[in-house]
């Protein structure tokens, strides 16, 4: 029995339709953030997959599907480049802004958007 946490069923095909759909969502992260992305693909849980894009300015977001081949084919067509980990050199690309920092304030003593 193959482990979740890794992928599908090897001999099953990624669902096209959720390919294509995250394939154009992943390219036009890169395209909004410099033309070039790399990713790096997580296990979730039950919920699935987390690919987490850095982009080539520091910019990053996520996409989450179920299937890790799907996010694993979507970064592939979209011309992503996945690393093994989220190491400290990609994590040092990262450029966060004050909208994450106030978020992660928040967590701790209540943003503005909480009241």
């Amino acid at each position: 029995m193959a482990d979740s946490a890794e992928s599908s069923d090897p001999g099953t095909r990624p669902d096209e339709r959720a390919v294509a759909r995250l394939t154009r969502r992943i390219r036009a992260f890169a395209t909004a953030h410099g033309g070039d992305a790399e990713g790096q693909i997580s296990y979730l849980g039950i919920r699935g997959h987390r690919l987490v894009l850095v982009g080539a300015d520091g910019g990053w977001g996520d996409v989450v599907a179920a299937d890790r081949a799907v996010l694993a084919a979507a970064a592939d067509q979209a011309g992503v480049a996945l690393r093994e980990t989220l190491d400290g050199e990609l994590a040092a690309r990262l450029r966060t802004g004050p909208d994450e920092w106030s978020r992660m304030a928040g967590l701790q003593i209540g943003s503005p958007g909480d009241t």
